[in-house]
């Protein structure tokens, strides 16, 4: 009779357990959103002395000979290199020049042109764009609901554009940042053709086609920008981004997702905008107008719900492991 509460106890820390597990890896999660929303504002004072491509192929060249160090530290991973044939080694470069050289190079010059919260809101859309595009490539077929919250999104991109009296450097970054916004759709359609085959890790994944498109991004910065000496500031800036808001952010993100759901990765990723927002308002100055904040939030709660769909969809499917590619950060 005395052992009954013994077991009941026992069976009640096996219960709890994974429930802190879980709880530990949405604190983890979260925490990889902050540091990632304080990125825009990193960024945003290294322009002032670093060169926008430059800036964006140091950053990622650094992180990825970080995540290289950490792909030979694993047998695993040193083994699927190892096994990588030509066909997928020309896919994991396309990729990478499309999601890093492309993406994060539009991210970087779309900074400078124009406000934190203007590039934030016009990213997020990506989600939008990928619903699309899978349409077209994955065949991918959107649910009413999807469509519906597709069209709120446009409507709250019209209401932060209104009304359109935007400068030419204002036009030239918006451009700028549009090819940003549709490259990362199209590399997230290319990351998810690799990863359906799950035959190469994220991590592996992520430090080769960032290796590739890092270095094309650096060598474009060096070619077309002129060379600055940089200040310790600035350095620290670089460092930080690299080391810190990349490497260390995307492998802590790599092991939350050992614990979460694509639902549950779904809402924490939504929790960056309006991190960004604030951020921008604290420490850059940038003061929506009413109307903004109206498309704001209707952007925001499309994305939001556009991925909680297609993630409760993707949960009804077989499971395996899966890799998400979150570079734009």
């Amino acid at each position: 009779m005395r052992k009954a509460p013994a077991d009941s106890r026992s069976e009640e820390s096996v219960r709890t357990d994974p429930q802190r597990e879980h709880l530990m890896a949405v604190g983890q999660a979260v925490f990889v959103t902050v540091l990632w929303a304080s990125s825009w504002v990193i960024i945003k004072f290294g322009l002032q002395e670093i060169s926008p491509l430059t800036f964006a192929g140091l950053r990622y060249s650094i992180a990825s000979i970080i995540l290289l160090l950490f792909v030979a530290l694993r047998r695993d991973s040193r083994r699927v290199l190892r096994a990588i044939d030509r066909h997928q080694s020309m896919r994991l470069i396309a990729y990478g020049f499309i999601f890093v050289t492309i993406t994060q190079g539009a991210q970087f010059v779309g900074l400078q042109l124009l406000p934190a919260i203007t590039v934030s809101l016009l990213l997020n859309l990506s989600p939008l764009i990928v619903l699309v595009l899978g349409i077209l490539f994955l065949k991918e077929i959107p649910t009413r609901r999807q469509l519906v919250w597709f069209a709120l999104g446009v409507f709250g991109v019209v209401l932060y554009f209104t009304p359109f009296d935007l400068e030419e450097i204002q036009i030239a970054g918006l451009i700028v940042v549009l090819v940003g916004v549709f490259a990362n759709a199209l590399s997230s359609i290319m990351g998810r053709a690799i990863n359906r085959e799950r035959k190469i890790p994220a991590l592996v994944v992520t430090s080769l086609s960032m290796t590739v498109g890092a270095s094309v991004l650096l060598a474009v910065g060096f070619l077309v920008e002129t060379p600055a000496a940089l200040s310790p500031l600035s350095w620290f800036y670089v460092l930080w981004l690299s080391i810190v808001n990349t490497a260390f952010a995307f492998t802590l993100w790599h092991r939350t997702m050992q614990a979460l759901r694509a639902v549950d990765t779904s809402i924490i990723n939504s929790l960056m905008l309006p991190q960004i927002v604030l951020l921008s308002l604290w420490f850059l100055g940038e003061v929506p107008t009413v109307l903004d904040w109206i498309g704001l939030l209707l952007i925001g709660l499309s994305v939001f719900v556009v991925q909680l769909i297609q993630a409760r969809r993707k949960a009804r499917m077989p499971s395996g492991p899966s890799a998400a590619s979150t570079l734009n950060k």
